[in-house]
This record gives C-alpha cells, structure tokens and sequence, in this order.
C-alpha cells in the first residue's frame, strides 16, 4: 500500500493557504474599490450583463485558485512511497515450454480449455516463487522462445495474455521445444535451474526427436519436467485462428501415447506427470514447486514515484482554462 509524503513539507501548508489567502485578497478589494455604475444611453434602458456571467466569473477564480494551489503542491514534492520486496539471492531459472497447438484448445480442465488452466497455473506459480527468474517458450509446428528467464513477472504476465493458440502452427515440434529451452537454460549460472514441456501431444513436427534433445538434460543435470495435460476420447474445442480470425469449435478425439512422453521424459533422467483433470493439472505444479526448493533471503526497501508532474499538469491546464474562459466569454464584462 502506497503513502504519499512530501520531499518539501512546509509548502504543503502554503498550498493549503492559498484559498485563504485569495478570499483575503478579494474581499479587501471589492472593498477598497467597489463602484456602482448604471451603464445605458441617457434615457434608455439599463445595461445588463449577460446571464451567468457573474457565476461564470467566480468559477473561473475558484479555478485559478485551485490552479495555484496544486502548483504549491507541486513544489513541495510529492512523492507516493511503497514498500517493495528485494531478494538478497539469486533463486532457481525456470523455463516453461507451453503447446500452442490446436488441441490445446480443448476444454476439459473444469470449464476452461488446457490452454487457459495451463496459463493460470503458471502465472500462480510465478507469483509464488519471488526470487525465481521464470521464462516462456512455445511449441507449434515449430519453437520459440517468448521471454527468457526473468524476475520481471510484468512482462511475463503480459507475454502470457497475449499468447494465441496456433501462432507457432498447427503441429507439435516437441524435440524443438526442448532443443530451444536446453539452449537457452544451458548456460544459466543460477545454482538450481528446471524445463517444464506442457503438452497434450506426441511429436510430430520438426527435424529434432524429442528423446535425442532430452539428452542433454540428462549430460547437463538440468531437472526436466513433462506434463500431460488432458483427457481422452471426444473434447470440445473452440478458439480463434490467429491468422485468419475465424472461430473454430466443434469437437475432437483427443489421444496421446503417454507411454512416449515418458520415454522421453526418461532419456532426460526426468520426470513425467499426467494430468488428465483440473485438480490432477494444478497437483502437478504443487510437485513440481515442492521438488524446486529454493532458499533466498529477501528484505524490504521503498519505491519512491514522483507524483509533481502531474500536479503541474493538472495545476497549469486549470489555470489557463480559466484565463482562456475570462478572456474568450467574459472579457468584456470582467
């Protein structure tokens, strides 16, 4: 939670002192300098000024005045001040590797599609896991990798919101997954390090096998986790293709072997975990934060925002608003 302190103190009570001051002001000279005059030709009709205009007038000094007020305000610098926590040390690299394929599209994880679930349960997982810098890739027809491993959890949230079903293709490159992750958490000097495959699919894209790139895990002892998310038999599927903007829904037969998931999970001397339902899905990532212990100290320091530029802003459109309004409408009458 957020307070707001000022760099400057004693202006605060200047700024609060302006209105009192320009009523001061006002009154002494309407009172030092007030004139009665009926304008009009001699013998004619008494001139009035336009209607609201005297109300007009007082809202535009009530205007400036405000104006002057926040720019005091200003002056005395705000600043809004939260505290935020830092990790004294460095936690475990952790690289996802999400299916985009189609199929990824099936709900069957209580409502939402595996694609959804997968993405939530990340994003808590990320949110848990502080000192942990958490990366993303995606597998389709081919591989890429979205963020690379980062405790910036802003940008690997945004990264997850924008992440379509189909924008790697339409086929499963698992060993270019696993290729690409093994390349890009291979030289991570982070004393724990992990790859997690979430999938509902067997390899059938790309030049790589999947058990050949599972290996160097294996040479490198990187912890490899693969997740099988998903049931089988008949699944509804809807989504939009990412490069046409057509919806698609209807139903498929959704059918994996687990038996070479697991196979490739053990040429990487890693661990295999199915998950055919929401609660199973979620259990998975429970074993998996519970298998990646990491000890890190943290402490607490606080983030200064500066918040005069808006005041002066605000302070100064207020303030010209008014004159633009006296000059413009009333300026023949004030």
């Amino acid at each position: 939670m957020s307070n707001i302190t000022f760099e400057r103190p004693f202006l605060t009570l200047a700024a609060l002192m302006v209105p009192f001051i320009a009523m001061i002001c006002s009154r002494f000279s309407r009172e030092a300098f007030s004139l009665s005059l009926s304008l009009g030709a001699p013998g004619g009709a008494v001139f009035h000024p336009p209607p609201l205009s005297g109300f007009l007038g007082k809202i535009c000094r009530i205007a400036q005045v405000a104006g002057i007020s926040l720019l005091v305000f200003a002056a005395a610098g705000p600043v809004a001040v939260a505290p935020s926590v830092v990790w004294l040390d460095r936690g475990a690299d952790i690289l996802f590797v999400l299916d985009l394929s189609p199929s990824m599209a099936g709900i069957d994880m209580d409502g939402k599609s595996r694609f959804e679930a997968a993405s939530a349960l990340i994003r808590a997982f990320s949110a848990n896991r502080g000192a942990d810098a958490i990366g993303l890739a995606g597998v389709g027809n081919d591989a890429a990798l979205f963020i690379p491993p980062t405790t910036d959890r802003n940008a690997l949230y945004e990264r997850l919101k924008t992440l379509k079903i189909g924008e790697l293709g339409d086929g499963t490159a698992l060993g270019m997954g696993l290729s690409v992750a093994a390349l890009h958490i291979a030289g991570s000097t982070a004393a724990r390090k992990a790859v997690v495959l979430i999938t509902d699919g067997e390899n059938n894209a790309g030049p790589i096998h999947p058990e050949t790139a599972a290996l160097v895990y294996a040479e490198n002892n990187i912890p490899l986790y693969i997740i099988a998310a998903g049931t089988s038999g008949e699944v509804p599927i809807d989504y939009i293709d990412p490069f046409t903007n057509m919806r698609r829904t209807g139903s498929f037969d959704s059918r994996y072997n687990p038996e070479s998931l697991a196979a490739i999970a053990a040429a990487g001397a890693g661990l295999f975990i199915p998950a055919p339902s929401a609660d199973a899905f979620a259990g998975a990532f429970a074993r998996i934060n519970k298998a990646e212990i990491t000890v890190s100290r943290s402490g607490t320091r606080e983030k200064k925002t500066p918040l005069h530029q808006s005041l002066i802003l605000a302070g100064g459109f207020i303030i010209c608003a008014a004159a633009i309004i006296k000059k413009l409408l009333l300026g023949a009458f004030l």
